[in-house]
């Protein structure tokens, strides 16, 4: 293999039960091997793409004191400005050469959560920043609840197992600034070699390479996926989840050849979390002699703050 799999989306929403049945397998196929799958046809617009990154770049570019007025300490950089260097891949110091935004959940009047997510943050300079920010919120984390349904029932779940869950749960979209290098990195790179905390991340088209996967041989290999498809990945609550049936793969966002250091880089990941009282316990059909149960139960929540202290973005 020399890149991710891809798949159509088009195949599963078919109401031919074959087209659905193949989307099933492959994606399945690929969760379980590589981890990554490039997936198109989607619920993306490529203008709702090309909206967000103008809003973006527009954000960033903003003055460093600007920027530093939307950073909310207390948040624990879940809503807003988080700026350059503070997170870093578990079990690394160095900071990641990157600063980001993050948009939060806004939960519908029906939701019955258990717990209140904070508020986003608006950014009085940007008007459409915020409205475009979650459209595209929306657009993904409905494209992400289809994945999880077809994972559902490659796992033998109900399809909608996880609607409940992941409908109003606590994701994150974030779009990122890796800036431009102005002298040689000490150890750091744009992104450390990690996994997600998640249950799924969707990611698209960034505006520069250097998204890297590890393989099941420890080759580090480049994550390509054409313009309209969606990068899609298993994150560690999903990987827990199904006691390791579906891989939560290590991946990196390496720096750029020296002659492109001067370049800044765009990427705007969806971390599709659920609701903190999800139970990420071993599921049972993921268990039996041949694979035994792997994880301690824990909540999704629980498993998010003991992530978070790791990866340095709360300080205990």
């Amino acid at each position: 293999m020399t890149n991710i799999p891809s798949v159509d989306l088009a195949d599963f929403l078919s109401e031919d039960p074959k087209r659905k049945q193949k989307f099933i397998n492959e994606i399945g196929a690929a969760y379980e091997d590589i981890g990554f799958v490039a997936l198109k046809n989607h619920f993306l617009s490529d203008e709702l793409v090309e909206q967000l990154y103008t809003e973006v770049e527009k954000f960033f570019q903003l003055p460093k004191d600007t920027k530093l007025g939307y950073e909310r300490e207390e948040l624990n950089g879940q809503r807003g400005y988080v700026s350059f260097g503070k997170e870093h891949a578990k079990g690394k110091k160095e900071g990641d050469l990157k600063e980001f935004w993050h948009f939060g959940q806004e939960v519908s009047a029906d939701a019955q959560l258990e717990e209140v997510y904070p508020d986003n943050v608006p950014v009085k300079e940007l008007p459409e920043f915020n409205k475009i920010g979650m459209q595209a919120f929306r657009m993904l984390e409905k494209t992400g609840i289809y994945v999880l349904r077809a994972l559902s029932l490659h796992i033998g779940l109900k399809e909608n197992y996880f609607d409940h869950w992941a409908s109003n749960g606590n994701s994150i979209l974030r779009p990122i600034h890796y800036p431009p290098i102005t002298s040689e990195p000490d150890n750091a790179v744009r992104a450390g070699a990690h996994g997600d905390i998640n249950l799924i991340t969707l990611l698209m088209g960034a505006s520069a390479p250097g998204l890297q996967v590890q393989n099941r041989q420890g080759e580090w290999m480049d994550a390509i996926a054409q313009e309209d498809e969606l990068v899609i990945n298993v994150g560690d609550m999903l990987q827990r989840h199904t006691n390791n049936k579906l891989r939560s793969t290590i991946h990196r966002v390496v720096n750029p050849p020296r002659e492109l250091w001067h370049t800044s880089r765009y990427s705007i990941p969806f971390f599709l979390h659920p609701r903190s009282d999800m139970k990420l316990d071993c599921l049972e059909e993921c268990v039996d002699e041949n694979n035994p149960k792997q994880y301690e139960d824990i909540t999704a929540g629980e498993f998010l703050y003991q992530r978070l202290v790791e990866i340095g973005l709360i300080k205990k």
